[in-house]
């Protein structure tokens, strides 16, 4: 059983079907996982709901079998009705993660319990406000970007005017210096960005097409990971 108590968001890996170039999404999973990944999240603006929670199923099969159960953990974006489906069919889904149009965190947290991971992306535009005045106490981290501008996700970090907001370095270090929880940042994230992403402060990664655009999934997570731990360390 994962411990939401300890919850490590440093190596997060976001993932759908339209994301891994035609292959099967089990298997960059599977590639993830034996880079020592310790968050999968399954993402999907087109997959149904029964093809998602087949994807959530061949994901918790994965992390059972690589005896990651309580290191790496299982969430799904926004689709709480793919949350409460997938456990009732008995798929370990750990929780859940939401935008600030998705379903409210209280919401999430009311029907998942207190076990539950939510985690929350942070608004684009006001964000330092925001990260001191949101009521946390049901949020378990925050997701925070862009990094560069996402090919990924194109509205990712749009501003209220449409504008994209990039987020930098020094921005980012102010964020994880502002925040009482945890924050994991993405958005165009490479293993060149990791050296100073480490120094911000902020407690770990996101990526999607670094991974599963990749020729090669498991040599890029590895490489990600280790760079992570590598910087963290010193």
């Amino acid at each position: 059983m994962y411990n939401r108590k300890s919850l490590d968001i440093s190596a997060y890996f976001v993932v759908g079907p339209e994301n891994t170039l035609g292959r099967p999404v089990s298997d960059i999973i599977q590639a993830v996982v034996d880079a020592g990944f310790t968050c999968i999240q399954i993402r999907s603006k087109t997959a149904s709901a029964l093809e998602m929670i087949d994807l959530c199923r061949q994901a918790a099969d994965i992390i059972e079998k690589a005896g990651r159960s309580d290191k790496t953990a299982l969430v799904v974006d926004d689709r709480l009705d793919v949350v409460l489906a997938a456990r009732k069919q008995g798929i370990k889904v750990d929780g859940i993660h939401v935008g600030q149009t998705d379903i409210p965190v209280d919401v999430c947290r009311e029907y998942l319990g207190e076990d539950s991971i939510v985690g929350l992306s942070a608004r684009a535009h006001e964000l330092f406000e925001y990260i001191k005045t949101a009521d946390v106490s049901k949020v378990d981290y925050f997701g925070a970007g862009p990094l560069h501008e996402s090919i990924t996700k194109p509205d990712c970090g749009m501003d209220i005017d449409g504008s994209i907001l990039t987020r930098s370095f020094e921005d980012l270090t102010k964020l994880a210096e502002l925040s009482p929880i945890p924050v994991v940042v993405g958005g165009g994230v490479t293993v060149k960005d990791i050296p100073q992403l480490a120094k911000t402060g902020v407690d770990g990664f996101f990526v999607v097409s670094a991974i599963a655009g990749a020729a090669d999934p498991g040599a890029a997570a590895k490489e990600l990971a280790d760079k992570w731990s590598e910087c963290r360390a010193e």
